[in-house]
């Protein structure tokens, strides 16, 4: 049986998998709250608790942070975890960490075609590096690099590089956003879950429309950033719209920016779990003018394929995939 894992700042998946003649079944899988627990071992634990797994004989798990000697301390979990401690729960020598979009990446390769919506009906299907952009409660980006004959998946913190302006509107908000983040602001403070509802704020202190009656009245609990989301879906409120429209923008250009620097002539895969709740906005056209507005390379970006998964864990089967090859 192997142990596969997705772990994010949200929420922890956690499945049990069976493998026989190449392919992967699931047999157990179960959701768990990361904040609620102290530590991935908690979680392993409980869910061990509740399936009466036996016979494990490896895990893999994609993590939201940075994997450094088989060690990894979450960016937005206050876990510390280690490949070797994890041995010891489990009592395997087989223990493998990812980087949550290297896990992502690699479930890509494995996602039916029915899977994905389209955003590029000029891209072509072509053998090349392809990168994987995610926004969810953060910004995770990767390369899935093309060595001719199979792929690679590269994990990278590139969520956490500066955020770039692309134009007055975005300096305006570059401005606003320097007097909260003094040292730096990053493209995950903006294209992540909490980023929604920053930009919703930059806009309030802008005026640019009155603010719904529905936020005004939300409690500390509520999801900000869902109900902006919910409101310009359903309610078309000016506000909620804009701050889509803001967040699109954003996100299409800093897509456009990793296709570039990994010169993923073989796509790029949008994931995470934002994207399939806001399609309306990824699909009306815009994001992919943004995403090709780069000057002298428009046409370059023109052919790639831009797609968007349609499965919330592709990361969990990525890392099921990666640790039977």
């Amino acid at each position: 049986m192997i142990l596969a894992g997705d772990i994010g700042g949200t929420k922890t998946n956690l499945a049990l998998f069976s493998f026989n003649d190449g392919t992967l079944e699931v047999q157990k899988k179960h959701q768990f709250p990361s904040q609620d627990f102290a530590s991935l071992e908690d979680v392993i634990k409980e869910f061990l608790n509740l399936t009466k797994a036996k016979n494990i004989t490896k895990a893999c798990f994609g993590i939201a942070g940075p994997i450094i000697n088989g060690n990894c301390y979450t960016t937005n979990l206050p876990w510390d975890i280690s490949s070797s401690n994890l041995q010891k729960l489990l009592s395997i020598q087989e223990v493998i960490l990812l980087n949550d979009l290297e896990a992502t990446a690699y479930g890509m390769l494995h996602l039916k075609e029915d899977e994905f919506i389209s955003l590029n009906p000029t891209g072509r299907t072509v053998d090349g590096n392809r990168a994987v952009i995610a926004a969810g409660t953060g910004l995770g980006e990767a390369i899935l690099f093309h060595d001719g004959k199979k792929y690679h998946p590269i994990a990278s913190e590139g969520g956490h590089c500066d955020f770039a302006s692309s134009s007055d509107e975005q300096d305006e908000l570059l401005r606003w956003m320097r007097k909260r983040y003094h040292s730096h602001v990053s493209m995950e403070r903006i294209l992540s879950g909490p980023g929604i509802y920053t930009l919703y704020e930059f806009l309030v202190d802008n005026d640019f429309a009155p603010q719904p009656t529905t936020m005004i009245q939300l409690n500390k609990t509520e999801d900000k950033s869902a109900m902006i989301s919910k409101l310009a879906l359903e309610n078309k409120n000016p506000l909620c719209v804009k701050t889509l429209e803001l967040f699109c923008e954003i996100y299409a250009a800093e897509a456009g920016n990793l296709a570039l620097k990994s010169m993923s002539l073989g796509g790029v895969y949008i994931g995470g779990g934002i994207a399939p709740k806001i399609l309306p906005f990824l699909t009306s056209g815009k994001f992919l003018n943004h995403f090709v507005n780069k000057g002298r390379f428009e046409e370059l970006l023109r052919g790639m394929e831009v797609k968007i998964s349609l499965n919330d864990e592709t990361a969990l089967l990525g890392a099921a995939y990666f640790i039977i090859n």
